[in-house]
């Protein structure tokens, strides 16, 4: 699933290829991928309008439209936003298409692509956004685009229970952060994936909050991971690569490049995988 570092590239290519641009119309295929609101609902509420900005909130892509109403793009499982030429052939299980008007001579077209049609496509009036994305008013602080240390983080962790690595992955107390990332994270704080809450000191937990920060930003300035099954790409279909960079996930049976010393292990924890080395982490 893409994590907050690929939002977040997704959302700057958004921002470069599609904001200031009209949509002329709008293709709706598979109504399942906009579930939330029908399909009348998304032609409508796209048709004839512009993005004037793109933001982000964890995983959701948030984009304001000039007529007031709004549009929220979430990928989940395997959603790709592609913004590709017109007459480019589209891949399988093109979702939604918008037909944007021409810049610097250029039309393109910006393609939702879903295989596991997970992901969705909003669009829905800003003011009603607590009743149609109540999800949205739940989710915890996101360390890029919100204030985010030590001091947030031990209070968004404060009475509850459990292993650390459950709690990262708790949209409700860090927005964004996925299997992926909590994994790198945990292995350059040096803790193990079943570190209870309640051992930590405010100490680790200001490292916890400052490592989360910096380990985003770096995968944001690489565009993302991309993994074997090069599911997740920007919107010029260019993949990620901070996968380069990871130090255990998807390095199960290879040799910790931290101490050098032992193997990163990896093993399934209430459905998801986890890996980590067992020298480096405590």
């Amino acid at each position: 699933m893409p994590e907050l570092p690929e939002v977040e590239t997704v959302r700057r290519g958004i921002e470069e290829r599609v904001v200031g641009r009209k949509i002329l119309s709008v293709e709706v295929g598979r109504e399942r991928s906009v579930r939330r609101v029908g399909k009348e609902a998304v032609i409508q509420g796209l048709t004839n309008t512009t993005m004037v900005a793109a933001r982000r909130r964890g995983k959701y892509i948030l984009c304001e439209l000039d007529s007031g109403d709004a549009v929220m793009i979430h990928l989940r499982m395997s959603g790709r936003v592609l913004v590709e030429p017109v007459g480019t052939k589209r891949p399988p299980h093109t979702h939604v298409v918008l037909h944007l008007a021409p810049r610097d001579g250029q039309a393109d077209e910006m393609w939702f692509v879903d295989p596991r049609t997970f992901g969705e496509v909003v669009v829905y009036d800003p003011e009603y956004e607590g009743a149609v994305l109540p999800e949205l008013a739940k989710l915890g602080p996101d360390p890029i685009a919100d204030p985010f240390d030590g001091a947030i983080l031990a209070r968004r962790l404060a009475g509850r229970r459990g292993a650390i690595k459950p709690l990262l992955l708790n949209q409700h107390v860090v927005a964004g952060v996925g299997n992926i990332y909590a994994d790198e994270v945990l292995h350059r704080v040096g803790l193990r994936w079943s570190r209870t809450v309640d051992t930590l000191s405010q100490k680790k937990i200001d490292q916890l909050a400052l490592v989360i920060k910096e380990i985003l930003a770096e995968a944001i300035e690489s565009g993302g991971s991309t993994l074997e099954d090069t599911q997740y790409v920007d919107v010029e279909g260019n993949v990620g690569s901070f996968q380069e960079n990871h130090r255990v996930y998807g390095r199960e049976g290879l040799g910790c490049l931290t101490c050098g010393k032992t193997f990163i292990r990896r093993v399934m924890v209430a459905g998801r995988s986890t890996a980590y080395c067992p020298r480096c982490q405590r």
